[in-house]
């Protein structure tokens, strides 16, 4: 159980990033993508990559990334996508890692985006499958919402899967949004375009969800006493922890009873 102090610390640490990026939001980025189903792959080779977006916090405008947007480019047939998968994903990603380079400065704020699974380094990784070199962001430009929001509101906040709940609770409409399972199955069916407005779909949520958090109206199930009564469990635990402020505590009372009795 993580102590009362490291708690405070990380919420600590999410509003001063949270705070810096409403002071930058034009420089603000939110990112998604999809891809194949990383679950039953007995081989362990990491899932295909069929779309990203990338969207400016600030202005909207939102820069994507996609298989079927590139065959249209390569005048591959829709009924031979399949067959130039490698090629039109290699050329994608391209396409991102310049994007991502031209904009390495600004924040990039994404959903959990943080292993091999499912996140940064697997983007990497099947780029240089694909004989490609990829930009490596550096990690402070990286923002995971996901654990902002666990440090700020605690573990509770919504109920799995937290971001339908989280639009539940929040009345944001679903329209066009795929679960992972959804979009994977998307990929199979070959319905691309139904992709990849998923793919838009998620990252308009999430710069929802930004947005609420930044100026306090995002809804959540945590109490007030969940929020804050860690504090308050804090400084039990400093005194606890501290045995100096203890005694200097248990000085100032024992001269204030004699100076009381005298």
């Amino acid at each position: 159980m993580a102590s009362e102090i490291k708690k405070l610390e990380r919420r600590k640490k999410a509003r001063t990033k949270l705070n810096e990026l409403a002071s930058k939001e034009e420089h603000v980025l939110v990112i998604h993508y999809s891809c194949e189903s990383f679950y039953d792959r007995p081989e362990g080779q990491t899932p295909r990559v069929t779309s990203i977006a990338v969207r400016n916090y600030e202005s909207g405008q939102t820069t994507s990334f996609s298989i079927h947007k590139i065959a249209e480019l390569e005048h591959v047939p829709f009924s031979e996508i399949d067959q130039n998968y490698d090629k039109l994903e290699s050329e994608m990603l391209r396409e991102f890692y310049e994007f991502m380079k031209l904009h390495s400065s600004h924040y990039w704020v994404h959903w959990n985006m943080r292993d091999i699974n499912y996140g940064f380094p697997a983007l990497e990784h099947r780029f240089k499958i694909l004989g490609g070199e990829p930009f490596i962001l550096d990690e402070s430009k990286k923002v995971d919402l996901s654990r902002a929001l666990i440090a700020l509101y605690t573990n509770g906040y919504a109920a799995h899967p937290r971001i339908v709940s989280l639009m539940e609770m929040n009345h944001i409409t679903a329209k066009d949004l795929l679960d992972g399972q959804g979009e994977a199955d998307a990929f199979e069916n070959k319905e691309f375009v139904k992709l990849h407005q998923s793919t838009l779909r998620k990252v308009d949520v999430f710069c929802n969800f930004l947005g609420r958090t930044l100026d306090g109206s995002l809804v959540t199930r945590s109490t007030w006493w969940e929020m804050n009564g860690g504090s308050i469990k804090a400084v039990g635990e400093f005194i606890s922890n501290n045995w100096i402020f203890t005694l200097l505590v248990g000085l100032v009372g024992l001269a204030a009873g004699i100076y009381t009795f005298f």
